[in-house]
């Protein structure tokens, strides 16, 4: 098992190299530049800020300074946020982020497992079309939809939630973000949940087991349940890295200061060393959370082992 993991971590390395140089040279590709206004600076002052910021070498001696920064997990300065290092606006909005993408996560897990289960021992029925109805209505809602929705109507017209700011994670403030983030994955897993617990129900093992007299507790949790995780499992490692990197819709709609919402104003004003940085920090969650979906595996299904 562990040379498995650290294969799997050194195999990252040449990942994250390819994630890093592609996303590297489109950023450089796009036009316009981190300092481009729409009333010009003065040459003279271009032309030291360009130095400042190596902008005014050529391209792939850049990119070397970067490949060199990056490599001490230093992401260097912010060209917009010009008080600011990369590190420092990670340091304070990516724990805001992961707040509120573990909430939303943990909150989808339980009511679309749940849900799911429900469905699945009451397939055909009036219970099985309703949640299915409700999961495909939450899939395909997007959230730019939802959020709206959800502030006119818990926040501007009842008056029962504020509609934006974090307040230090204060919990009237993280419900309807956490709500809008979870609502669509609370369907995913709800319809995924439904059809792997069909299956595992009809499976071999599960007959056993009810043929032995067990109860209906012991057969759906203990037997069932286990095997019908697997493909829930499989898809929370893109899920939960989108989610506890920060959604770009949510922080920007309800005014949270996490990271998703600092990628949208580094790709809006061209700060390449915050766009990249946050490339580099989502692509490093997925392929953290890939790896423990992998290790999760071998814990719930024994015919798996990385020996």
């Amino acid at each position: 098992m562990h040379r498995y993991v650290l294969g799997r971590l050194l195999g990252a390395i040449p990942t994250l190299f390819l994630i890093v140089t592609i996303s590297f040279f489109l950023i450089r590709i796009a036009p316009g530049g981190p300092f481009d206004l729409e009333r010009p600076l003065e040459a003279k002052v271009m032309e030291n800020l360009n130095r400042i910021y190596h902008l005014d070498q050529p391209l792939w001696n850049q990119y070397l300074l970067y490949l060199k920064s990056i490599a001490a997990l230093d992401f260097g300065p912010s060209f917009y946020f010009r008080d600011f290092t990369i590190n420092e606006l990670f340091a304070q909005s990516l724990p805001i982020s992961i707040q509120l993408g573990l909430t939303a996560l943990c909150v989808a897990l339980f009511i679309g497992g749940v849900l799911g289960i429900i469905a699945a021992l009451r397939q055909n029925q009036a219970t099985d079309y309703t949640v299915m109805t409700a999961a495909t209505l939450g899939v395909t809602i997007p959230n730019f939809v939802i959020a709206p929705i959800l502030t006119l109507t818990l926040g501007v017209w009842l008056g029962w939630l504020p509609v934006g700011g974090w307040n230090g994670g204060a919990f009237l403030n993280v419900i309807l973000p956490v709500v809008t983030l979870a609502l669509p994955q609370v369907a995913v897993v709800a319809r995924l949940t439904r059809g792997s617990m069909i299956e595992a129900l009809r499976s071999n093992h599960v007959r056993t087991a009810r043929a032995y007299g067990l109860t209906n507790y012991m057969v759906i949790v203990v037997h069932a349940l286990r095997g019908a995780v697997l493909p829930v499992v499989s898809y929370l490692g893109p899920a939960a890295a989108a989610l506890l990197t920060g959604s770009v819709v949510v922080e920007t709609i309800f005014g949270i200061p996490g990271i998703g919402r600092y990628f949208v104003q580094g790709a809006l004003n061209r700060d390449y060393t915050l766009v990249m940085g946050t490339v580099v920090v989502v692509a490093c969650f997925v392929i953290l959370f890939n790896l423990i979906v992998d290790l999760l595996y071998a814990l719930l299904d024994p015919r798996v082992r990385y020996d």
